[in-house]
């Protein structure tokens, strides 16, 4: 069974007003995203904003049967933890920002597949840019070798037993900014899933 969190509580400051919320053609941002996962997952669960949790309750294109919202927490991390919490069905989660509505139906099917081999994913992209170090002033300290770097975006996906245990043990902190990071201060393997499209993260104006 797939439990999908989907998470919707941001501030949304960096872009100026509520991000998911803003029309993506004939659907909002984060109609796009559900959609993409309503398919594929036995349950979704949404740690939102009260606005969002709304808009998506009064959302005629989003199956309302399939969805449980959460409260949002101070950050994405215990925001995702909340939903864990609120999981009915415990055996593989994934965890997708609500904002990242071009995520290829293909890829979440193929990070399905996975699931059954290997018990932690992280999707992303490696860099092909040039990478640079810097300080604190913008001063470039060294480039490094772009060869290994890899781009983490979502989904990622796990069992649930590792993904819940990995937040109960880190669950006094509040500095990791991806599930994937929680699983490898764990100690565990983590896979690369490389995204095949566009799965861009809607975060300023200038994104649409």
């Amino acid at each position: 069974m797939i439990s999908t969190i989907i998470t919707a509580g941001g501030s949304s400051r960096r872009f100026g007003e509520n991000k998911l919320l803003v029309k993506l053609d004939d659907k909002s941002v984060v109609e796009h995203t559900i959609l993409k996962f309503q398919d594929l997952s036995d349950e979704i669960i949404i740690p939102a904003t009260p606005a969002t949790r709304e808009f998506i309750e009064n959302s005629n294109v989003c199956d309302k049967n399939k969805i449980t919202f959460v409260q949002n927490g101070a950050t994405r991390q215990k925001s995702v933890y909340n939903a864990l919490l609120a999981c009915k069905f415990r055996d593989y989660v994934l965890i997708h920002d609500g904002a990242r509505p071009f995520i290829e139906k293909s890829d979440i099917e193929k990070i399905i597949e996975m699931l059954k081999t290997k018990n932690a994913l992280c999707t992303g992209f490696y860099a092909t840019d040039t990478i640079k170090i810097t300080n604190d002033d913008g001063t470039i300290l060294k480039t490094i070798d772009r060869k290994n770097v890899f781009c983490a975006q979502t989904p990622q996906a796990f069992s649930y037993e590792l993904i819940m245990a990995a937040h109960k043990k880190f669950i006094s902190r509040d500095d990791f900014t991806d599930d994937s990071s929680l699983v490898e201060a764990l100690g565990e393997r983590v896979w690369t899933f490389v995204s095949s499209g566009v799965n861009k993260k809607i975060t300023t104006q200038a994104d649409l």
